[in-house]
């Protein structure tokens, strides 16, 4: 991995975006606690649908070397948007993008239940894909949720994502930093396939 780059912007805002029950949350607090360690000043603020009910969840991670900041991103101001699920990437991308934001999308799909009842439609991961790139040509695509499922447990999604992340290259944290982060909050059983999990997004973006 590259080191990262300095901030291009202070505040640098990160939105971290998927559905209830992905663990959308649990990202977002594991990024923020390996950015306070890196000595930035770190708020999170957090928006919520239905999320029981597999409804839109959204972390905005705002990190700063001089100040506490606003825990809501301005619209179009997002400097990096991370989604666990498609859908949410482009509803995203249309309210917090910018032409110089970093997309990484998961492109594993979750349905809604107005789907799985047949009263809604869901668009085709050519379709999400082509509406992405249309806004966003640089946007970056894994399958976390296959990354995830072949260690055991699709809920692993958004560590695969945020070892996605790091391997970008555009934050100032690496593996070390996540496991001390990771060591805090799961049990000792669980250490090793979350470390597993980090390992093969990073691995995963990078040969992209």
């Amino acid at each position: 991995m590259m080191p990262a780059q300095p901030l291009v912007r202070d505040p640098y805002s990160i939105v971290i975006t998927g559905v209830g029950g992905q663990g959308n949350v649990l990202a977002s607090r594991l990024l923020g606690t390996m950015l306070a360690e890196k000595g930035f000043f770190v708020t999170i603020g957090e928006t919520f649908g239905a999320s029981q009910r597999g409804g839109s969840v959204m972390s905005h991670v705002r990190m700063s070397r001089e100040t506490v900041s606003s825990p809501q991103i301005p619209r179009g101001r997002a400097d990096v948007i991370v989604s666990l699920e498609p859908v949410e990437a482009l509803r995203v991308l249309a309210g917090y993008g910018n032409p110089d934001v970093v997309l990484l999308t998961n492109t594993r799909p979750i349905y809604p239940v107005g789907v799985i009842r047949g009263e809604l439609e869901y668009p085709s991961p050519d379709t999400l894909r082509e509406a992405v790139l249309r806004i966003l040509p640089g946007a970056r695509f894994i399958d976390g949720t296959e990354k995830a499922l072949a260690l055991g447990n699709p809920i692993l999604t958004n560590i695969v994502m945020l070892g996605a992340l790091h391997g970008l290259g555009i934050l100032p944290f690496d593996r070390r930093d996540f496991e001390r982060a990771i060591t805090a909050r799961v049990a000792a059983e669980h250490l090793a396939v979350n470390l597993a999990a980090f390992d093969e997004g990073s691995r995963a973006i990078m040969d992209s």
